[in-house]
């Protein structure tokens, strides 16, 4: 049996967890509003594929690129795959480029996409601190969370959860502007 100055400082101990978590939250969710990344370059991006093999988000330069930062245990952004897997099929033959950016254990990614396989680049984020979906914007530290870039390697974009398949229809068209 505790006496009750053990369950005096167990309760103590107990609230402020409880209050950390809070603040940490509200933290969160207020979320200080980065400068706006629309109309600019984005910083150097260098992340390994699956097997290691270094990719330069400049690499990518003159063709649309979509951006999308997701986990293995991560349920929205698992239900976002078919459709993000569509819209590459649907318009990569017109320059677009869905790349997905695994903000997880390359074991849990390898396990996971041997049992659902995309048709699009994987590539291993950066964790952090900062993760490489932070650098990009997501303040917030959401996923799924989607950066479109134009051709030029500019931001036009950025957008915290899943994206619909009309949302990814409008991003990855091809844009009459661009060249």
């Amino acid at each position: 049996m505790l006496s009750r100055s053990n369950w005096l400082i167990l309760g103590l101990a107990v609230l402020a967890a409880a209050l950390g978590g809070y603040l940490q939250h509200r933290q969160r969710a207020a979320g200080t509003t980065p400068p706006s990344l629309l109309g600019q370059l984005p910083p150097p991006l260098v992340l390994p594929d699956l097997d290691g093999k270094l990719h330069r988000l400049d690499d990518y330069r003159g063709r649309r690129v979509l951006l999308n930062f997701w986990a293995s245990w991560c349920a929205p952004c698992l239900r976002e795959m078919p459709a993000l897997a569509e819209a590459q099929a649907k318009f990569g033959e017109q320059g677009a480029i869905v790349i997905g950016i695994a903000m997880d254990e390359p074991v849990h990614v390898r396990a996971f996409l041997a049992a659902h396989p995309v048709d699009y680049p994987i590539l291993i984020g950066e964790m952090g601190p900062p993760s490489s979906s932070l650098k990009l914007g997501n303040t917030r530290q959401i996923l799924p969370y989607s950066v479109l870039i134009d051709a030029d390697g500019r931001i036009l974009a950025t957008h915290a959860g899943p994206l619909s398949a009309a949302q990814l229809a409008r991003w990855l068209a091809p844009a009459e502007a661009e060249h």
